[in-house]
């Protein structure tokens, strides 16, 4: 075994990853052996993994400069990559750059250039026009659901910063979308293409259609959440004012949840998605910004409230649940007086028995740390600090998130008062830290 299978082993270890699938593994392959690879795949199937792993050989931990660039259509999918690519532990220097993030903040990171940089096009683009990025040694390029950074309006960016990449070796491309057409700017020769995005890629998804009388649909909505129990799902909408809608009668109704949609602002984004990973909210009510590019675990539902225009986006939708192995269901609720889109398939009705009962809230609680990587903190450090210095039980200590600057760790609900009276102001490594609740 050579050297490399061993720090992939490593890695996946670490990762908590008994072995890969049968994409990753393709990927694995083709990806040291072409120098254009267009990769399609369904949402959740773990293709950030399947491109991160290879860069691991290919780039020099010692050189000071950006070796490898991934452009991706979102800052919650460069947060995303982020984290994977620490997580891997595999030595290199990453930073991540995306709009609603300080400009500055990212000029400093980038005087000590990462072997491999992450960001939206936008951002990316202005650093290197500010030169900020020095472009001379960028040899591996990867555009993460590149369809989708041309759906929301960054070609012209994307087109400035493959002209300024002079020496690019490889190009790889994703999508979790069947028909995309590659973009001629990337100048793209005879790429190798490894398709996983067959029909029957989702075996264990159950579609299940609901008839509604009332045309809002709440009534049904409530029933419906009534009989999935305390499951993990998302109801999804298509406007931020449906989602104020749905949100106002699910609290009046006591259904705890959050919301996500692009109106919030990044931080109140990136908190409600460390809520729902942890699960101090089993429930969130989203756009179609959550059906793709983010990083949350297998959901037991979806729930189209509404549904999307497009055929792509009903199954980038479904794509949530029933992900890698696991079953799931998508429920679709619909006012029986108005007829189905025409790209739906004739799918199985459901009638609803009258009991049930509203879904307990989470036991889970989310509490804030006010430092993190830069503060050379480790997860270690921090369950240290709430288990023995906390009292916590391992069963009662969840998951912990740790940022550059921060951290974020769920616990048990009954304990989170206590904790942030007795921890706050705490000492962790050479830091006092704030502990409080979001």
């Amino acid at each position: 075994m050579s050297e490399n299978t061993k720090t992939k082993a490593e890695i996946l270890e670490k990762l908590g990853i008994e072995a890969l699938n049968s994409m990753q593994e393709a990927a694995l392959e083709a990806i040291p052996r072409q120098s254009e690879v267009v990769l399609l795949s369904p949402t959740g199937t773990g293709k950030t993994l399947a491109f991160l792993l290879p860069l691991t050989d290919f780039l020099d931990p010692e050189k000071e400069k950006v070796q490898a660039l991934i452009l991706v259509p979102s800052r919650e999918l460069a947060i995303q990559i982020e984290q994977v690519a620490r997580e891997m532990g595999s030595g290199l220097k990453i930073n991540a750059v995306y709009g609603g993030r300080s400009a500055s903040k990212d000029k400093i990171d980038l005087q000590h250039p990462p072997a491999l940089l992450i960001g939206t096009p936008g951002r990316v683009a202005d650093h290197i026009r500010r030169e900020n990025i020095e472009t001379d040694a960028i040899q591996y390029l990867i555009l993460d659901e590149f369809d989708k950074s041309l759906e929301v309006g960054f070609e012209k960016e994307m087109k400035a910063i493959v002209r300024a990449l002079p020496n690019l070796a490889k190009k790889i491309l994703t999508s979790a979308t069947q028909q995309v057409e590659i973009p001629g700017f990337l100048h793209l020769k005879q790429p190798f293409k490894l398709n996983y995005l067959q029909e029957d890629n989702l075996p264990d998804l159950e579609l299940r259609l609901l008839w509604s009388d009332q045309a809002d649909k709440l009534a049904s909505l409530k029933n419906l959440l009534m009989q999935v129990g305390s499951g993990r799902g998302i109801i999804f909408c298509n406007y931020k004012d449906t989602i104020e809608f749905v949100s106002g009668f699910l609290q009046q109704e006591n259904i705890h949840h959050i919301c996500y949609f692009g109106g919030l602002e990044q931080r109140d984004r990136e908190r409600a998605l460390i809520q729902f990973r942890n699960g101090t909210y089993r429930l969130m009510v989203a756009t179609d910004l959550a059906a793709r590019g983010i990083d949350v675990p297998a959901l037991d539902f979806i729930i189209h409230f509404q549904l999307p225009f497009q055929k792509e986006e009903f199954i980038h939708r479904n794509g949530r649940t029933a992900r890698m192995n696991t079953g799931g269901t998508a429920y679709l609720i619909h006012f029986k007086n108005k007829i189905l889109p025409e790209y739906l398939d004739p799918i199985e009705e459901v009638i609803l028995s009258e009991q049930g009962q509203i879904p307990a809230p989470s036991q889970w609680e989310t509490l804030f740390i006010s430092g993190g990587r830069q503060d050379k903190i480790s997860k270690g450090d921090i369950a240290g600090l709430f288990l023995k210095q906390g009292g916590l039980k391992k069963e009662e200590l969840g998951l912990i998130e740790l940022k550059q600057d921060c951290a974020f760790v769920a616990v048990a609900k009954k304990h989170s008062q206590r904790l942030v009276e007795e921890l706050n102001n705490s000492r962790l490594k050479k830091r006092k830290v704030r502990v409080k609740g979001i």
